[in-house]
């Protein structure tokens, strides 16, 4: 009889958590208006809000914070994280950011301006924010298939390069860059396939432009490249990520996902002119160029991350659970974008409450009602999130409205995520007795969705 799959990692320490009544959550998150950002992390049983600086650390990375250099010019701790970013990804040069979209925000005040346009696979929402804050355009060229979230296809975040090569040939002349998302996040956590990363390298090269990685979970996605795409299953994932970052320019990174920290990330690149463009930015927004955002210890931290994220025994673990999660999910008919992503599954909102106008934000309202059912937190990747057009203020209504569940790294077990499966099942079951969403008190101009104020409509 085959063995049954396990954890590859013992529990040392635990966290306990308030198992609330509904009377409380319904009070709770009115006081919150509606937005599951408000919410107190006390007032949450399941947290699945993102994965973003919420895993576990293991004994290694807490052993190596306690050696952090916490000197403000060239402590030992950048000299580690710079020695772990050239032998895993292979970049020369790096700057430490405090998180990715502080890193963003350094790399895109050198590359971006008024009226560029940045081509790429769905822009998750503080990489369109920092677009279109500069009056630039994010465009999406991601391919058809995503949208379909009941069609199989094992690459459903890659580039269309079709489109990107039609666009270039139409716009290079205002393209600082095109960006690749690892894995696709707005997509569903879909990733991108090696063929794909060639061929973008390609088209990005015949007009002259660079190509940018932001590579928040570009672990999760080696993964699936050595289990999915042929010729690569007997590759390590450290010489999958040595190919696919060989591939790119430059990268931005949110460490918080796939190196496992609390906080922190960084660029890099391998042109000197770049770094030395982009330090003074991080001087100015960050800090010095050997410590940035971030301490000693936290970098000491990062670069054992990158090691331990990159090691196919932990990835299996964490992909699995969220295949799990999902395949729960299957045996209550509970519609969501297939196959499993990497770090979350994207509940269908236009299929589980058909009976909102979209006006009133369906993802938006299904994450309430998990919330009200059982106290889990997810977040909306629909139309909260995709804002107004800058130009028209009109609200964009994309294809797929998502409530995204996003599940920490090494935290949870499965008997949570039975909680979670089972408490969707429980609001599948009754959907079409939910007929009414909410609707905006109040929002910020630019990424209103971490702040948005709703009442129910």
């Amino acid at each position: 009889m085959e063995l049954p799959f396990a954890e590859s990692y013992k529990i040392k320490m635990v966290e306990p958590i308030y198992r609330s009544t509904r009377e409380e959550r319904e009070r709770w998150i009115k006081d919150a208006k509606y937005n599951l950002f408000n919410l107190k992390s006390s007032q949450v049983f399941i947290d699945l809000l993102t994965d973003s600086g919420t895993g576990a650390m293991s004994d290694r990375q807490w052993s190596a914070i306690m050696l952090g250099d916490e000197s403000y010019a060239g402590a030992s701790s950048y000299y580690n994280l710079k020695q772990a970013i050239k032998s895993i990804i292979g970049f020369d040069h790096f700057l430490p950011t405090h998180q990715g979209r502080a890193a963003e925000n350094v790399l895109f005040s050198v590359l971006v301006k008024e009226g560029d346009f940045v081509p790429g696979n769905s822009h998750f929402d503080t990489t369109k924010g920092h677009i279109e804050f500069r009056g630039a355009h994010a465009i999406d060229c991601t391919i058809d298939e995503a949208s379909n979230t009941e069609l199989y296809h094992p690459f459903k975040g890659n580039v269309d390069t079709v489109k990107l090569n039609k666009f270039l040939s139409e716009n290079a002349g205002k393209v600082p860059f095109v960006i690749v998302t690892l894995t696709n996040n707005t997509a569903g956590g879909q990733p991108v396939s090696m063929a794909c990363l060639k061929e973008t390298r390609r088209v990005a090269k015949k007009y002259g432009k660079m190509l940018v990685f932001d590579s928040a979970r570009f672990a999760e996605n080696a993964y699936f490249i050595k289990i999915r795409e042929k010729g690569y299953e007997n590759k390590s994932i450290k010489e999958i990520v040595l190919e696919m970052f060989s591939y790119a320019d430059a990268m931005t990174m949110s460490s918080k996902k796939d190196a496992i920290v609390n906080m922190g990330g960084f660029i890099a690149m391998n042109d000197a002119e770049l770094w030395r463009q982009c330090s003074k930015f991080n001087i100015m927004f960050e800090g010095y160029n050997t410590y940035g955002g971030m301490s000693g210890r936290d970098m000491n931290a990062l670069a054992v991350g990158l090691d331990e994220g990159t090691e196919f025994n932990y990835l299996e673990t964490r992909i699995k659970q969220v295949e799990y999660l999902g395949n729960r999910l299957k045996e209550f008919g509970v519609p969501f974008q297939t196959p499993s992503g990497g770090h979350a599954i994207f509940v269908d909102a236009n299929k589980v409450l058909p009976d909102i106008p979209k006006e009133q934000f369906r993802a938006q309202t299904l994450a309430i009602e998990l919330y009200l059912e059982a106290g889990i937190r997810g977040v909306e990747i629909g139309a909260i999130l995709a804002d107004r057009n800058p130009l028209t203020r009109e609200n964009r209504y994309p294809d797929l409205e998502f409530l995204r569940l996003a599940i920490p790294r090494r935290v949870y077990t499965n008997s949570h995520m039975d909680v979670i499966a089972v408490a969707l099942g429980n609001l599948f079951e009754r959907r079409h007795q939910i007929t009414k969403g909410v609707r905006i008190l109040w929002e910020a101009p630019i990424m209103r969705h971490f702040t948005v104020e709703l009442e129910r409509a």
